[in-house]
């Protein structure tokens, strides 16, 4: 349930670890007057740690830090497909899923959760390059190469580096809210939302301008989602035909354009429950779905509660 309460998260750095997947959880939840997070980055043991790509890293704690922590993330580390990490480190994370921590993996982070074994018999992704590596080494583990986050409750998995800006947000979003989800995408500069099961790449050849015009062409519609929003004015405003439109937005987002419409109009008739008393039937012509009846349809078909439902959880939150 979203509230306020303090939230401890332990970025645990390896052998080999990645710059960027060890700096994105560490700033998405860095501690700040808005953000009840509290970070400590860590390591098998406090000092010096050799990371990838000509980084290393200082770290203050150990594995007690583990111990501490109610979200571990393990970043990405070098050569993750030939040993697994020390048994020290295995034995913390094993112990801290026990005691109800949750492990999230940023790319090929994903092998140091699997070493624990509990990944076995859940679905999991890891950077495309390692995910047959991931399946054979981990038969039990049911290895998806096909989406950029898998949320299995307490054990979360992304691909690539930047799929941990995705399931950061993803994470936000459930402990916080959209509203504090999308301030966190605005302060990133990053896609407020991009669905969990987009490809994680697809072997294409798309001009530089196309892609720019159609993020523009999202920021436009964001700004304009209590107007009729149609396929073809969309497409009129990235100036390509509904078809071309159509195929590319799916290949950019995971979703059809009229489904990031309806996700993007829930998501902001989210935010003004959280954070307004506007009534259901205001903010559902506040956001284009015109009656309360038709955003209580929507909101239950995609999120499973009723608007008045969610409400009432940040309401008890406070």
């Amino acid at each position: 349930m979203p509230s306020s309460r303090l939230r401890r998260v332990a970025v645990l750095v390896l052998e080999g670890a990645k710059p960027l997947d060890v700096g994105i959880p560490a700033q998405v939840f860095t501690t700040r007057a808005s953000m009840p997070y509290e970070v400590r980055v860590c390591g098998a043991a406090p000092g010096l740690v050799t990371g990838g790509d000509g980084l290393a890293y200082h770290v203050t704690h150990g594995l007690d830090a583990l111990g501490w922590a109610d979200i571990v993330f393990v970043p990405g580390y070098r050569f993750p497909d030939r040993d697994d990490p020390p048994r020290a480190v295995v034995d913390a994370l094993i112990a801290a899923h026990d005691r109800g921590a949750r492990l999230a993996a940023i790319s090929t982070g994903a092998f140091a959760l699997a070493a624990t074994g509990r990944l076995d018999g859940k679905r999991a992704t890891t950077h495309w390059h390692y995910t047959r590596a991931l399946a054979q080494k981990h038969p039990l583990i049911r290895v998806d190469e096909n989406v950029l986050f898998v949320d299995e409750g307490s054990v979360l998995t992304s691909a690539g580096a930047a799929s941990g800006i995705d399931l950061c947000l993803h994470i936000l979003r459930g402990d916080l809210g959209v509203a504090a989800s999308n301030h966190a995408a605005r302060r990133l500069v990053a896609a407020p939302y991009r669905s969990g099961g987009q490809a994680q790449y697809v072997p294409r050849s798309v001009p530089e301008p196309l892609g720019e015009r159609f993020a523009a062409t999202r920021e436009w519609a964001l700004h304009r989602l209590d107007e009729p929003l149609s396929l073809e004015s969309l497409a009129q405003h990235a100036a390509v035909s509904p078809r071309t439109f159509s195929r590319r937005f799916v290949e950019d987002t995971g979703y059809t354009p009229m489904q990031w419409v309806m996700r993007a109009r829930i998501d902001l008739a989210r935010e003004l429950l959280e954070r307004s008393k506007r009534s259901v039937e205001q903010i559902a012509n506040d956001v284009g779905l015109g009656t309360g009846a038709n955003l209580r349809m929507h909101f239950q078909r995609i999120l499973g509660t009723t608007p008045t439902e969610y409400r009432r959880t940040f309401t008890q939150g406070e």
